[in-house]
């Protein structure tokens, strides 16, 4: 079977540990298995990259920090094809520009379009280990680009689609997928399937372990996903279509983000237009918006309230309050001090109950919920960023996700 592996920031992070990586490939090679692997930079190679850049310049050209980012990953793929080759397992690094990886999109953003594969067919065929630098693509007038944070992983899915893999593991510092954050419930448990639907709206949430654009490139392509830990060994948790899975549990999982801010606007007319004439500034200046939600007008009135990444709430809110400023005696009112978590679960299109449960357990705990939003198989929840912890390990225990699965 052809596997794509990728590992993380945390796996390459030292000599060592690029050793250690490079047997493990070896072994999984000379089970019979063809590889090809995707690495990040090493540790915090990218965060020391771009400190340095601001120190020379607070806002750096966009493009020069494309470039400048995209060399960590490149050090990663050149040191483990050297450490595979000591080992006597012929191996050859690639970047974006080599393969190509073609991106569109702006810098720091870019999305992968396509990857010519015609050099790593040729490798493997060989029996050559293609090590392919992720994280970056080439745009179409030549420059070197970055897919974002966790963009390694995207990369990982879309090659194994283009190859055609039986499956793309995630190697990273932990052994799965468990049912919230481990280090904030200690009785969370890893699980050994969930869909990629679930796990879609768990990534989306704030849930860590993957990066939501290699969820939702998985799922469109029908990548089998496993997430596995390189310290380890271990079956890890397999993400895969819902048909391949057993019966979905009630909730399969409880993810949360405290990087969130809300922003309100208050008595703002209610008028077709109103909200639109809010909003697009923001999009304008490429501030995504999460939870949005208007209440029921009052005097032809209404208020507005949503939620951006708190990096972002500054702008944000000085965006809000100039578009306010045309609508009246708007009121704009912000709050950095919250956090939102989210309850995910496929089996909640056939029962009822999660819900009441929720809100049952939060009032329980004197919790007060600022705002709500839900989908299909999701319900999720703004809380005061102090409530969080309580408020997870309570709904953790009250929908039983630290007891085994039934058999």
């Amino acid at each position: 079977m052809l596997i794509v592996r990728k590992y993380g920031g945390t796996s390459v992070g030292s000599r060592a540990r690029i050793e250690a990586v490079a047997r493990q490939v070896v072994e999984l090679h000379g089970a019979g298995h063809a590889v090809a692997v995707v690495v990040s930079a090493m540790g915090d190679t990218t965060d020391r990259l771009l400190d340095l850049a601001r120190e020379l310049d607070a806002e750096p050209d966009a493009r020069e920090l494309d470039a400048l980012l995209a060399t960590g990953e490149m050090v990663s793929a050149a040191l483990l094809a050297l450490a595979l080759r000591r080992l006597g397992q012929a191996a050859r690094s690639w970047n974006a520009l080599q393969l190509p990886i073609e991106t569109s999109g702006r810098p720091g953003r870019a999305r992968i379009e396509r990857i010519d594969v015609t050099g790593l067919r040729e490798d493997l065929a060989l029996g050559v280990v293609p090590v392919v630098a992720g994280f970056q693509g080439r745009a179409a007038n030549g420059d070197l680009t970055t897919i974002g944070r966790g963009g390694s992983d995207t990369t990982a899915v879309a090659l194994a689609a283009a190859l055609g893999a039986g499956e793309c593991q995630i190697l990273t510092d932990v052994d799965g997928v468990y049912t919230t954050d481990p280090r904030m419930e200690p009785r969370a448990r890893r699980l050994e399937r969930i869909s990629f639907e679930e796990m879609l709206e768990l990534a989306g949430q704030g849930s860590r372990v993957l990066h939501l654009r290699s969820v939702e490139c998985a799922a469109r392509h029908g990548v089998r996903l496993r997430v596995l830990s390189s310290f380890a060994p271990g079956p890890g948790t397999l993400i895969c279509a819902e048909e391949d899975t057993m019966e979905a549990p009630l909730v399969s999982g409880i993810a949360f983000n405290r990087d969130e801010a809300a922003i309100t606007v208050a008595d703002v007319p209610d008028r077709p237009g109103t909200a639109h004439a809010l909003l697009a500034p923001l999009a304008a200046a490429g501030i995504e918006l999460d939870m949005i939600v208007v209440n029921a007008p009052r005097g032809g009135r209404v208020d507005l309230t949503f939620t951006v990444h708190r990096d972002d709430y500054q702008a944000a809110l000085g965006l809000a309050r100039t578009a306010a400023a045309g609508c009246g005696p708007a009121r704009v009112e912000g709050d950095a001090g919250v956090a939102k978590l989210a309850v995910v679960g496929s089996g909640m299109r056939s029962h009822a109950g999660v819900a009441a449960t929720l809100f049952a357990t939060l009032a329980a705990q004197g919790i007060n919920i600022r705002l709500v939003s839900t989908s299909e198989i999701k319900i999720s929840v703004l809380v005061g960023e102090a409530d969080l912890e309580r408020a997870v390990r309570a709904l953790h225990a009250a929908f039983a996700l630290g007891e085994s699965a039934p058999a």
